[in-house]
């Protein structure tokens, strides 16, 4: 064992530094957190003793403790340790729990950060050792105190009074409470429209398009306009040129990061923060978890250097970005390449391709703006006092667009024309064009708005939105919009034909005026594919949340919580006073919340009578959701049945014909070949079909309409992928199975990886009983307490 041991947090961290500080220095991990708050003490005192300074009991997570016995060892023989856990809260967390388990004094004890993880990075670290912050300790130790007392104490409040409530958490009730909000503005928008009026003009045989700045109430306005374009003379009246310039943006932060990747690759925040996790463990990125837009002189200079070699002395241009946030101080630098001659940042695909985007944006924001020459051509009509515009872009230097931001449509370019320019009009056009409601969040544009309130830090929105769909309160919708039909009007000037642009498109076509057509086509509204929705359990966990625990859903305290924490780790403020303040206001309302009629929670709804039986039909919230009841829970003798909500319907607008629809289901279908009933019905996950004790999904076909064709050959593929999934059966309920991340043995209880270098169709019974032993036990899940 060499003199120095360094811990640091991951194995893959380890392997990186270890090459660069050499054979005296032994480099180990911790794997992450070793430690976590007990859920029950062996004396019987609370976890977090509040009566007792919010005293925490600790214990070492089980699955660590193989580790903490290598860690030990490691300790004894080592002369000197140094701890190198990550430089945020939760790294400094890590270094003191670790200092509390290996028996280090804290006070004595090494502790180095770095933000980047390359040899000058260690060096320099290893030559400036300070102890560990016990400020940025106690922040840490506030948030997860207050989270866990948030959790359990508000949960078994939502178990007993919610139907179907999961639990609750202090900062992700808010980001549900935002997307719950957005969700009503958008079902109270009231659609209106307008028209349009376009028209593409000719001069020199060059075409070009031009806009109306005015629009129309109706359509007969429109047609009116359009008429009076036959005969009338179109002449440029003014032609403006201005120069301008775009500024390139800061590098990234955390938050920009999950932004610009979910806006421009379509990565989730959790896949984002992985992939990037990955790339500053391998050296390739600087610290990912950060407020700051600050560079290094070192950054900044590496970065000039490079851009005028391989662009040229005009492109680069030093900028210094100040940070807005004044506690960004989770770290002290943005996030950049560590290298910014290096161009490949990773050999995965995935990865490479945020690499390359961090690498870029920080180039850029060491480049010159971008010079553009703006240019609009005013055109009058000689029988309208409104006037048409045309626009155009012409990019005189590129700039800090060469890396980055450029658009891949390019500007239109404008003819040369000048005053009193006669123009040829070519087909005017006249479409209707709805107001949008206001739009659904994405992942990224929620952690923009978390932000923008201070709710959550760097280290949390990748966690707050993870958890908010683990939860089902939140989903990732996959609709692609419902069609709805359009009105466009023509005027093509000497052309007896139909609109070129809409000839193929149209559902149908009429011609209302001589030149004048009227068109009818088709386009998609209200898609919400890739964006967050929330589900009906959100809606009725955020409603209640609101009108008992405001508190917990408020924007404004979940930031000023937010400004405690850094209060504490700058010791501004002390952690126990504000803990104390926090809980005992929070604490009484949980007192309170036993008279909470649980009846009066969430919505109920007489539907209707069903004419066979005469029994009413409600639509109420259960435990899975919104769900239709056929009789009343009251008739001793017949209990009542239930049946799903229909796809798209709410308790507040499901109709007495709709849910009818919904009480014919299940569905008989057919039989399959070998004589099994094959029935269809929807449950939690959507409509499905069951053979036996088989289910198939079969989205998005309609339980109602599925043909027995459509659901054999659903069944066939269900069938043939549960023979590919089962690689060996020992009878005994162990099984060799593959699974969505690779093969695996399960016992039905706890699941075993298989070593890399084995075989998993060579697996034997005897060996797969040896790797579900060395497997340790999967966490048993809380209780939920009954509610009377």
């Amino acid at each position: 064992m060499s003199k120095n041991l360094v811990i640091v947090e991951s194995p893959a961290k380890a392997k990186t530094i270890e090459k660069y500080l050499g054979k005296d220095f032994t480099v180990l991990s911790s794997i992450g957190h070793i430690r976590s708050i007990v859920k029950k003490t062996k004396d019987g005192t609370p976890p977090i003793d509040v009566k007792n300074g919010f005293k925490t009991t600790y214990e070492v997570d089980p699955e660590k403790k193989k580790v903490i016995t290598e860690l030990k060892k490691a300790v004894k023989n080592a002369e000197d340790v140094w701890l190198a856990t990550d430089e945020d809260r939760e790294g400094e967390a890590i270094a003191w729990h670790l200092c509390e388990v290996l028996k280090l004094d804290p006070k004595t004890t090494k502790r180095i950060v770095f933000h980047e993880i390359t040899k000058d990075a260690i060096t320099a670290a290893i030559k400036e050792p300070r102890t560990v912050d016990m400020q940025l300790v106690e922040a840490q130790q506030a948030r997860q105190i207050l989270d866990r007392i948030v959790g359990f104490e508000l949960s078994p409040v939502v178990w007993q009074k919610v139907p179907g409530g999961k639990s609750a958490g202090r900062v992700q009730s808010p980001a549900v409470r935002l997307l719950v909000e957005r969700e009503r503005e958008i079902r109270g928008f009231e659609g209106s429209f307008q028209f349009r009026v376009t028209a593409q003009f000719s001069h020199n045989d060059q075409s070009f398009k031009a806009e109306l700045p005015k629009r129309f109430d109706t359509e007969d306005e429109a047609r009116s306009y359009l008429k009076d374009l036959t005969g009338a003379t179109f002449t440029v009246s003014n032609v403006t040129k201005s120069p301008g310039t775009r500024n390139p943006s800061a590098p990234f932060t955390t938050s920009t990061l999950q932004q610009d990747a979910n806006a421009k690759l379509g990565f989730g925040s959790k896949a984002t923060m992985a992939s990037a996790q990955k790339l500053y463990q391998a050296g390739s990125i600087t610290y990912m978890r950060t407020d700051s837009v600050n560079l290094s002189a070192q950054a900044i200079a590496s970065a000039a250097s490079y851009i005028t070699s391989a662009f040229g002395e005009e492109y680069s241009q030093v900028r210094k970005f100040t940070t807005k946030n004044s506690s960004a101080q989770e770290a002290h630098e943005a996030i950049r390449p560590t290298n910014m001659s290096e161009e490949i940042g990773s050999g995965n695909e995935y990865d490479q391709k945020l690499y390359d985007l961090i690498r870029r944006r920080t180039l850029a924001s060491q480049m010159t703006p971008a010079k553009l020459e703006k240019t609009t051509i005013t055109i009058t009509v000689s029988t309208r006092t409104e006037s048409f515009e045309a626009k155009g872009e012409v990019i005189v230097f590129d700039g800090f667009m060469k890396v980055y931001g450029g658009s891949k449509k390019e500007a239109e370019r404008l003819p040369a024309v000048t005053a009193n320019d006669s123009l040829h009009l070519i087909e005017a056009l006249a479409r209707q064009t709805f107001a949008k409601p206001p739009a659904r969040y994405t992942e990224g544009s929620l952690v923009k708005k978390l932000e923008d309130l201070g709710i959550g830090r760097p280290s949390t929105y990748a966690t707050i939105i993870d958890t908010v769909q683990t939860r089902g309160y939140v989903e990732k919708g996959d609709g692609e919009g419902e069609p709805r039909d359009v009105v466009v009007l023509t005027h093509t000037p000497g052309s007896p034909a139909l609109s070129t642009e809409l000839a193929d498109k149209a559902k149908e076509s009429t011609e209302v005026e001589a030149g004048i057509f009227r068109h009818i086509v088709s386009e998609k509204t209200g898609a919400d594919k890739g964006k967050l929705v929330p589900t009906p359990s959100g809606e009725l966990i955020a409603d209640f949340l609101g009108n008992h625990f405001d508190q917990v859903v408020d924007y404004g305290f979940t930031a000023s919580v937010e400004k405690h924490f850094d209060e504490i780790a700058e010791a501004k403020l002390d952690r126990n006073k504000m803990l104390e303040d926090f809980y005992t206001p929070f604490h009484t309302l949980i007192e309170q919340s036993g008279g909470i009629d649980r009846s009066s929670v969430g919505q109920s709804r007489d539907i209707g009578t069903d004419p066979k039986t005469g029994k009413p039909i409600l639509a109420r919230f259960g435990r899975f959701g919104p769900m239709l009841q056929l009789g009343s829970t009251e008739d001793k003798e017949n209990k009542p049945q239930f049946a799903p909500m229909p796809a798209g319907a709410r308790i507040d607008t499901v109709t007495l014909e709709q849910a009818l629809e919904m009480f014919k289901l299940p569905r008989l279908v057919g039989e399959t070949t070998d004589g099994k009933a094959i029935k269809a019905n929807i449950g939690r996950f959507g409509p499905y079909i069951q053979v036996d004790k088989l289910f198939v999904s079969i989205k998005p076909e309609d339980p109602h309409t599925i043909t027995l064709e459509k659901a054999l050959e659903l069944y066939d593929a269900k069938l043939k992928a549960e023979a590919e999934k089962n690689i060996a059966d020992f009878g005994d309920g162990v099984k060799v199975l593959n699974g969505r991340y690779g093969p695996y043995i399960t016992d039905g209880k706890k699941n075993a990886k298989i070593p890399k270098d084995e075989d998993p169709k060579s697996i034997t019974h005897e060996r797969a009983k040896e790797l579900l032993a060395e497997t340790p036990a999967k966490k048993p899940r809380t209780r939920r307490t009954k509610s009377k």
